[in-house]
């Protein structure tokens, strides 16, 4: 049975398993009941690198979510980036609560991959879109033509993982990277593509597995 803890963190949890045993160590020496809080803090490195298995769902035609969280924004916009051509833009907030493995969301090939320093706005705010730290995922669909996937950090995010090259050809719902402690990821979809949308705002949904929309075959 796999273990439910993405590759991604295995620094971060040899480094919090270091510190917790040395914090730890320190603490038994005063009161052994205060053991307890390096031991929570060690829980829960774990719990926000968990990777828990994800259902697919079938269809050549289907956007699915790429990260985990509550859809913040649903708008029409000109992507000059990439698409630059009227787009469906969706955006997901991630809390540090959240899964924040980023996955595909459709079947494509991997054309750009661009990062770009910048501030560190909390990720649900508006602004953290344009001035956050982030990374630009091109891909081109066999269905929907260019799609954009856009890792941004939040205010306590610090790092940025993708582990795609140029030219990979990746599948619906593979992991494709993560956004370590709070951020934002967002999806832009061609607008003349877009038959119609399965989510609207404030809807919570999972990485991978929730159905963003269908695209016009």
């Amino acid at each position: 049975m796999r273990l439910p803890i993405t590759r991604y963190a295995i620094n971060e949890i040899l480094i919090m398993l270091l510190i917790t045993a040395v914090i730890g160590y320190f603490l038994y020496q005063v009161a052994s009941a205060l053991l307890i809080f390096p031991v929570i803090v060690f829980l829960f490195t774990l719990y926000f690198f968990r990777d828990p298995y994800r259902v697919i769902p079938a269809g050549d035609n289907l956007i699915v979510a790429p990260a985990d969280g509550r859809v913040i924004e649903i708008s029409e916009v000109i992507e000059n980036t990439f698409i630059k051509e009227p787009s469906i833009k969706i955006a997901i907030f991630l809390s540090l609560f959240n899964v924040h493995i980023n996955r595909a969301p459709c079947d494509g090939k991997i054309v750009m991959l661009e990062y770009r320093k910048g501030d560190f706005w909390v990720a649900s705010k508006p602004e953290a879109s344009g001035l956050n730290e982030r990374n630009s995922i091109g891909l081109i669909s066999p269905i929907a033509g260019k799609i954009l996937v856009r890792q941004i950090a939040g205010i306590i995010a610090q790092r940025i993982v993708c582990n795609l090259n140029l030219n990979e050809a990746i599948k619906k719902g593979m992991p494709i990277g993560m956004i370590k402690f709070g951020s934002r990821t967002e999806v832009f979809i061609p607008r003349n593509k877009v038959e119609n949308l399965g989510i609207k705002l404030n809807d919570k949904v999972k990485g991978g597995e929730t159905i963003l929309g269908v695209i016009k075959q």
